[in-house]
């Protein structure tokens, strides 16, 4: 995954907008690929890819709120702004609903558009960062034995030993042990870091 190269899909079945925000979007030094149509677009691009979908509403076919709505549906987390030839507020809320970065109506303003796909980028980089983590926090855990997890649980709500020892029917010198394990399992050096990694792979398995 190149977070220092993000890559701009655009898909318009217009071939003038297309060329015209594409050749845009290239003079700031962004990687730009171009679909006339959603299902070329689905059958080409990188799933992993860290960049930003710009997709024009009105296309035969499919429009974009399908196209929009079919990544959902596939759980696919690339960043969308609409575009369309039709300012109709409708449309606009349907988008926003769906989780567009933004709409925005043609001729499209070059700068508005620079600013969204910059914000819709650094989204992006932001949510993948986050989801990294989030992974990298589960196979941490996943280290650890189910009375592990337990203890470990008790520890993030702030329960000291004596007091876990009692909720276990533990004696305090056997969750000290556990406890050690603990750090020693997840290479926390401090009980903040382990809350932290604690609650990362806990937002995972919440959802």
């Amino acid at each position: 995954m190149d977070l220092q190269s993000p890559l701009i899909y655009l898909v318009d079945d217009d071939e003038d907008v297309r060329e015209a925000l594409a050749l845009l979007l290239r003079t700031m030094g962004m990687r730009v690929e171009t679909f006339a149509d959603p299902q070329t677009f689905l059958s080409g691009f990188d799933r992993q890819a860290i960049g930003c979908l710009i997709v024009d509403i009105r296309m035969p076919g499919m429009t974009g709120l399908q196209l929009q709505q079919k990544m959902l549906d596939e759980q696919c987390t690339l960043p969308v702004i609409v575009i369309t030839g039709h300012g109709d507020l409708n449309l606009c809320r349907r988008a926003f609903k769906a989780g567009a970065v933004e709409f925005l109506v043609k001729p499209v303003d070059e700068e508005a558009l620079l600013e969204a796909v910059q914000k819709a980028v650094g989204q992006h980089i932001k949510e993948q960062k986050q989801q990294s983590l989030t992974r990298e926090a589960q196979t941490r855990l996943g280290r650890l034995t189910d009375r592990e997890r337990e203890i470990l649980t008790h520890i993030a709500e702030g329960l000291s030993n004596k007091h876990i020892a009692r909720v276990l029917d533990l004696s305090p010198r056997t969750v000290e042990t556990h406890r050690a394990n603990i750090f020693a399992k997840l290479e926390t050096p401090s009980l903040a870091e382990l809350v932290r990694l604690y609650l990362a792979g806990s937002d995972t398995q919440a959802d």
